[in-house]
């Protein structure tokens, strides 16, 4: 009776071992959406920078329309994602929710300062919002060099009025360099690395 009882408590612990080892390798921390948008933003940087500093072309920022498809894909992409995972974490709401409020606020923030015709903050509250998120999904995910990104970002920031308007663009794109792409890459062979581990263990 007693071999029976262990055994069903070591059972237990394998399934909550296996649950936890899914919901750690969720779409969030493989890294791959850190990638896309890091990417596509830096792309979207250097075209605009280029467009309008070297090419003279006032219009550059059309460039940004591209954004929707980006969030179009991501959007499509968390909803397969969705549907392929068995495990949906507490962990996993939060880190929604404080995406979710960064997107809000930027939009709230980038409404005010073309409101209020100061184009010249526009570039470094982005860098200060893009800290926070970066930071905080750092802190859940207990990922140093997201944590780091996030200061990064506010480091930024802080240099931000200081940099003419027309070369805010390019802090934006070493922003996404060092607190979206490194990380993403980071995070991605942290992924692969516990897929190998989980597929030793069964």
């Amino acid at each position: 009776m007693k071999d029976e009882i262990s055994m069903t408590e070591k059972e237990s612990l394998d399934l909550i071992t296996s649950m936890i080892n899914r919901a750690k390798n969720n779409f969030g921390e493989n890294g791959f959406l850190y990638l896309v948008w890091g990417w596509a933003i830096l792309f979207f940087c250097l075209i605009q920078f280029i467009s309008q500093v070297i090419f003279s072309y006032e219009k550059g920022y059309y460039v940004w329309i591209l954004t929707w498809v980006v969030a179009i894909y991501n959007v499509f992409y968390i909803k397969i994602k969705k549907k392929m995972r068995d495990v949906r974490t507490y962990t996993d709401e939060i880190n929604s929710s404080i995406w979710i409020s960064f997107l809000i606020s930027i939009f709230i923030l980038m409404f005010i300062c073309i409101q209020f015709k100061h184009p010249e903050m526009i570039y470094p509250v982005l860098l200060v919002m893009y800290g926070i998120p970066i930071f905080l999904s750092g802190k859940l995910m207990k990922f140093t060099p997201l944590v780091l990104g996030g200061i990064f970002c506010w480091l930024l920031g802080i240099a931000g009025p200081f940099v003419p308007i027309e070369y805010g663009v390019l802090l934006i794109a070493l922003a996404l360099t060092g607190a979206w792409i490194i990380p993403g890459y980071l995070l991605r062979s942290r992924h692969r690395k516990e897929l190998r581990a989980e597929e030793k263990s069964k």
